[in-house]
């Protein structure tokens, strides 16, 4: 009786295998720590083992019995739920398949924020708050999550700022629940003086948005003891782009090198916005950690000609449009220049008009940009948002404006601040303001030509005259 125990104790049993998947990235997870215990409280059986690089694990030699398996994994902890458990059976030594995965986005909504779910249209985001300066989950820091939505409310027509606060756990974990489920929202973290920049994110279709933020200090924003490091490239070709303009919110700016490369020194530590800039170039801005051992940022420029391409395929609906420009000059809460306003302003080139705008600045930076910036809504100047032909480009600087168009193109500008600006012509979190130009589609191509003719027509006598005048010199 003791030989057949033996015998069947030491008999090998079956395999137990699977994949553990990361339900939001919808990606094998690495790494993760799986574990196999026997589900009777009797038994003593338990195996562990880490899933490779695409997320498989194999338990080999698992006698018969009933078990319970999950699996831990950091990803689990910054989400804030338990680790996931199912039962596994084996029989004799029949190979048994047992899958695992992080709960969906949905499983997710239901499991953080229970009955404060919206079910049909809300979105949570979570994340973890550290510190930035040494990477230790920080609580008590206050987490504010901030929309735009539009009323339609006869006393409150127009658009509101939504906000939404969480304060961190111990674990330095947060939640808001029920923020839109599609759209932007923007983030700050902050406790005492120490701060994050507020960042922009997209609510992704999935309704559940996971970012993980930097506390660093705030004061003196424009210099810290961070530094950053990447390269830019031409989004078509992948070249590098030279001279383009890399800065911090608030903070230093530098220039890429030849090679496409650039650093930022005694940058302010902590999740803070990045711009990349380059003449000709659509301006992109995205949120960074400025923390030690940063990875280096690629980042791709589009090409204005691009964009502008694109822009130009709604030239046939401008006549259209323009109807809407003249209705809303009419009882509209902007500013309005006319062809007409334009021409009596007589601009050289189109930023030139904004100097003329009360309110209105355009400065050059210390590494030769020039920008326009306005009175924000609160304290201190802002970049408005720039539409061309009612299609959004971006925050451009007048340098980019001035080469999008020229003066002699212009059907009419729309200048709006604040809470005063109409629907179609908000992004995001913009609340600064924005800039909308309309073209005159069929007279673009032939101001072109003609403005070229005139330059090329200037240089020529330019030239005549330093002949003309090195002739005379001779003799």
């Amino acid at each position: 009786m003791l030989l057949a125990r033996l015998a069947a104790a030491q008999a090998p049993g079956a395999t137990v295998s699977g994949v553990v998947r990361d339900s939001i990235a919808r990606a094998p997870l690495a790494g993760a720590v799986v574990q196999l215990v026997a589900a009777d409280s009797q038994a003593r059986f338990g195996r562990t083992v880490v899933s490779d690089s695409l997320g498989r694990f194999m338990l080999a030699d698992v006698p018969a019995g009933r078990y319970m398996i999950g699996f831990f994994h950091a990803m689990l902890d910054s989400l804030g739920v338990e680790p996931p458990l199912r039962e596994v059976r084996v029989d004799g030594r029949r190979p048994v398949r047992a899958d695992l995965a992080i709960p969906s986005p949905a499983g997710l909504r239901a499991a953080i924020c229970g009955q404060q779910s919206a079910p049909e249209s809300g979105a949570v985001v979570i994340g973890i708050v550290r510190d930035a300066r040494n990477g230790g989950a920080t609580a008590g820091v206050t987490v504010t999550g901030e929309w735009l939505e539009f009323s339609f409310a006869p006393e409150q027509r127009g658009w509101r700022t939504q906000r939404l606060t969480a304060t961190t756990a111990e674990n330095g974990w947060f939640a808001l629940c029920n923020v839109p489920g599609a759209g932007t929202i923007a983030l700050r973290a902050s406790r005492g003086t120490d701060s994050t920049d507020l960042i922009e994110m997209q609510v992704p279709a999935e309704r559940f948005l996971r970012r993980e933020l930097y506390l660093g200090s705030s004061l003196g924003l424009v210099s810290g003891d961070g530094r950053l490091s990447g390269t830019v490239v031409t989004a078509a070709e992948g070249r590098p782009l030279a001279g383009a303009v890399v800065s911090i919110a608030d903070g230093h700016e530098t220039r890429a090198n030849e090679r496409g490369e650039w650093t930022l020194v005694d940058a302010p530590v902590g999740t803070r916005m990045l711009e990349v800039r380059a003449v000709g170039y659509y301006a992109e801005r995205s949120a960074v950690d400025v923390v030690a051992g940063a990875p280096p940022i690629r980042t791709a420029l589009s090409t204005i000609k691009a964009m502008l391409d694109t822009v130009r395929i709604t030239a046939s609906r401008l006549n259209e449009q323009m109807k809407g420009f003249e209705q809303r000059r009419h009882g509209g809460m902007g500013r309005y220049l006319t062809p007409e306003d334009i021409a009596r302003r007589g601009p050289i080139v189109t930023s030139d008009l904004f100097r003329m705008v009360p309110g209105f600045r355009v400065d050059r930076s210390g590494l030769g940009e020039t920008r326009i910036s306005m009175r924000g809504p609160f304290a201190g100047r802002c970049s408005p948002a720039v539409y061309l032909d009612g299609n959004y480009v971006g925050v451009l600087s007048a340098d980019d404006i001035d080469q999008w168009v020229n003066p002699g193109e212009i059907a009419g500008i729309e200048i709006y601040t604040g809470p005063g600006v109409p629907p179609q012509f908000t992004t995001g979190m913009a609340t600064c303001g924005s800039i909308v130009i309309w073209t005159k589609p069929s007279a673009a191509s032939s101001y072109r030509t003609s403005w070229k003719a005139r330059i090329a027509k200037v240089i020529g006598l330019v030239a005549l005259a330093l002949l003309i005048g090195e002739l005379f010199n001779r003799r």
